[in-house]
C-alpha cells in the first residue's frame, strides 16, 4: 500500500466545495450527455430506493450495513485500494497508518468454538499480566465471548490507554481459569523488529523494515545508526523489504534519503487533476551514500517497498535481490464523508526515477467475467537506469539477482493451517522453561520423534496438487457422460497418487521442522525471534552477504559490465 498524508489545494471538485454534493451535481446538469446529469440523476434514484426500502421492506432494516454493503459493491469495480471505511473501522485504518492502537498487546485466533491467544507482544501490557500464546480467553470484565467473532473480541480488549479491563482466561500450561486485571496501553508495533550486525567479520549492517508508518525512517535511520557504533568499519548494508506491503510516500522518500544525497527524485505521482501532481525528491542530509547497498524484496513486496526498491535500481545505488514484486504503482488518500467515514480512494500512479511505472494489473480494463489481466509483456516499456541498464515498466521491481524461496511443503502448510505447529510449541514451552538463542535452537531428532508421535491422532489429510486436478477431470468427465466407461484407470490412478501422510512428514522433515522451530522459538524471543531463527536458513540473504563480500561482483550488477 501506499498513502499521502494529505491531499494538497486543487482546482475542482476533488478538492471540496462548500455546496451539498446533490446541489454541486444538479447546478451542473445539463442533459443527459453530461455527466453531472447522470451522476444527479443515479444519487436521486439512490436516495428513493433506499426511502421506500425503510419504508416497505417486511423485515426491519440496518441502514448502515446495507450502505456499506451497496458502497463496497460500487467499489468493486474499480481497484481493490478503493475502500470505504466506516467509523468502526477507522481505528484499523489509524493503526496501517501509525502502527499504534490501544489495547492490551496480544492477537486472537479462534479454533473450533474457543478463541484463544496468538502472538503475545514484548513488552505489553498483556505479557506484563502473565497472558501467553495459547491461553483460551472466557470473558472479558465479565461479559463471556461465547458465540462471539475474533473481531467482536477485539473491540473488546481495544480501548484507550489506561483503562482497565479483567480478563478471564483458562491457562495453556495448567488449564487452570483465572482473571487477569489488565490495564491498556498504547500499542506500537515498530517497524523494525530486527537489526543486526552479520558476515564472518560482523561487519555487515542488516535492517528489517516490515511497513512504512510515520516515522519508520527514523526508525531505520537509527537501527544503522546503532550498528555503525558498535562497527565503526561497516562494509555493506542490508535493507530488508520482503513482505513489506507499503505505507507511506513520504516515509519512502525518507528511507531512499539514509541511501542518497539531498534534491535527488524518488517518485513522480501523476494522476486526473494535473494541480495534483508531484514530484517527490529528498531533501534532508544523507546518511551514507558509498557503502555498498543491498536490498531485499520478494512477490509479497509491494507499493512503498517498490518506490524504494524501484529507485535504488534506477540510479544503481544499490542492488536488487531475490522475487519480482507485487507491482503495486498506484496512489491511495484518505477523503472525509462526515460521521468520521471515510472514503480511501486511488488518485494517481507513480513513477519511478527512470520514468517507469510498475504497476502489474490493468483495473480500468476489467474483462466480461469482472477478471483482470496483468499488462501483457508486449505493452512493457524498456527504461534505463542511470549507468545504462535496461529496467521494465509493467510488472513489478525484476531483481538484479533473481532468488527464489523454496516453495513450502504441503503437509507443513497444513499443519501450519490447522494449528499443529502451534498446540505443539505451546506443549514444549509448557516442559521448556529455557531455549537455546534463536540462532542455535534446533530440536533433536528424538524430539522430532516426539512430535511425530503426538500427531499420530491428528487429521492433517490434505490433497496433493495433482489429486486436486484428477478430482477437477473426473469431473468433467462425468458431466460429459465419459467417467462410466473410464472409471478403473479413474480409481487406479487415484491409488497410485494417494499419498501416505506419515510418509509425507519425513520426507518434508526439514521443511516442516524449520517451521516448528520458529514457532517454538517465538514462545521465548517473540517476533525478533522468529526474524532471527529464520536467517539460519535464508539463502537470499546469504547472496546479499556474499556479494557485499565481493566488491568486484557487486560493481559488475550495478555498471553491467564485466
Amino acid at each position: 500500500m501506499i498513502f499521502l498524508k494529505k491531499i494538497t489545494k486543487a482546482k475542482g471538485f476533488i478538492a471540496g466545495v462548500t455546496l451539498s454534493a446533490t446541489a454541486f451535481f444538479f447546478i451542473h446538469a445539463k442533459s443527459s450527455d453530461d455527466p453531472y446529469f447522470e451522476i444527479s440523476k443515479n444519487l436521486d434514484i439512490y436516495t428513493s430506493l433506499f426511502k421506500e426500502l425503510n419504508t416497505y421492506y417486511v423485515d426491519p432494516i440496518e441502514p448502515g450495513k446495507l450502505v456499506k454493503t451497496g458502497v463496497d459493491a460500487m467499489l468493486e469495480d474499480l481497484d481493490p485500494y478503493t475502500n470505504y471505511i466506516t467509523e468502526s473501522d477507522v481505528e484499523d485504518y489509524e493503526f496501517m497508518t501509525t502502527g499504534k492502537y490501544g489495547g492490551i498487546g496480544a492477537n486472537m485466533h479462534r479454533k473450533g468454538d474457543d478463541i484463544f491467544i496468538g502472538d503475545v507482544y514484548e513488552n505489553s501490557p498483556a505479557q506484563k499480566a502473565g497472558l501467553h500464546p495459547g491461553d483460551i480467553v472466557l470473558s472479558v470484565d465479565n461479559q463471556s465471548v461465547k458465540g462471539k467473532s475474533v473481531d467482536d473480541l477485539s473491540l473488546l480488549l481495544k480501548g484507550s490507554p489506561g483503562t482497565q479491563l479483567t480478563l478471564t482466561v483458562k491457562d495453556a500450561y495448567t488449564s487452570a481459569e483465572s482473571k487477569k486485571m489488565i490495564t491498556r496501553g498504547e500499542i506500537e508495533i515498530s517497524s523494525v523488529p530486527y537489526a543486526t550486525l552479520m558476515g564472518p567479520q560482523k561487519n555487515i549492517a542488516y535492517v528489517k523494515l516490515t511497513q512504512f508508518t510515520q516515522g519508520c525512517a527514523r526508525q531505520v535511520r537509527n537501527a544503522y545508526d546503532s550498528l555503525q557504533k558498535v562497527q565503526p568499519s561497516l562494509k555493506g548494508l542490508v535493507l530488508d523489504l520482503r513482505n513489506n506491503p507499503g505505507g507511506l510516500v513520504d516515509e519512502a522518500v525518507n528511507i531512499c534519503n539514509i541511501f542518497v544525497d539531498r534534491d535527488q527524485t524518488v517518485v513522480n505521482t501523476r494522476g486526473k487533476i494535473a494541480d495534483m501532481d508531484k514530484e517527490y525528491k529528498t531533501s534532508g542530509a544523507v546518511w551514507n551514500k558509498d557503502l555498498p547497498l543491498t536490498v531485499l524484496v520478494n512477490k509479497s513486496s509491494a507499493s512503498a517497498s517498490e518506490i524504494v526498491a524501484g529507485t535504488m535500481q534506477d540510479i544503481d545505488r544499490g542492488v536488487i535481490i531475490g522475487e519480482r514484486s507485487y507491482g503495486k504503482g498506484l496512489v491511495q488518500v484518505t477523503r472525509p464523508l462526515g460521521f468520521n467515514a471515510h472514503l480511501k480512494l486511488t488518485i494517481a500512479r507513480y513513477y519511478t526515477p527512470s520514468g517507469r511505472c510498475i504497476q502489474a494489473l490493468d483495473y480500468t480494463h476489467r474483462n466480461a467475467d469482472h477478471t483482470v489481466n496483468t499488462f501483457a509483456d508486449s505493452l512493457k516499456k524498456s527504461y534505463k537506469t542511470r549507468n545504462g541498464r535496461t529496467v521494465l515498466s509493467g510488472g513489478g521491481i525484476e531483481p538484479d539477482v533473481k532468488l527464489k524461496d523454496d516453495p513450502m511443503a504441503q503437509v507443513a502448510v497444513t499443519l501450519y493451517v490447522k494449528n499443529y505447529l502451534f498446540d505443539y510449541a505451546t506443549d514444549y514451552a509448557g516442559k521448556h522453561k529455557t531455549i537455546a538463542e534463536p540462532s542455535k535452537f534446533a530440536l533433536t531428532d528424538a524430539e522430532f520423534a516426539d512430535f511425530t508421535k503426538w500427531l499420530d491422532k491428528k487429521d492433517y489429510s490434505y490433497k496433493t496438487e495433482t489429486e486436486s486436478e484428477l478430482d477437477s477431470l473426473k469431473a468433467k468427465a462425468v458431466k460429459e457422460k465419459y467417467f462410466d466407461e473410464s472409471k478403473a484407470e479413474f480409481d487406479a490412478l487415484k491409488a497410485k497418487l494417494s499419498h501416505d501422510k506419515k510418509q509425507d512428514l519425513l520426507k518434508n522433515k526439514e521443511s516442516v521442522k524449520q517451521m516448528l522451530e520458529n514457532e517454538i522459538v517465538s514462545r521465548y524471543y517473540f517476533n525478533r525471534g522468529r526474524i532471527a531463527q529464520n536467517m539460519t536458513h535464508d539463502k537470499q540473504l546469504d547472496k546479499a552477504l556474499s556479494l557485499l563480500m565481493a566488491p568486484a561482483e557487486y560493481n559488475v550488477l550495478l555498471t553491467g559490465k564485466k
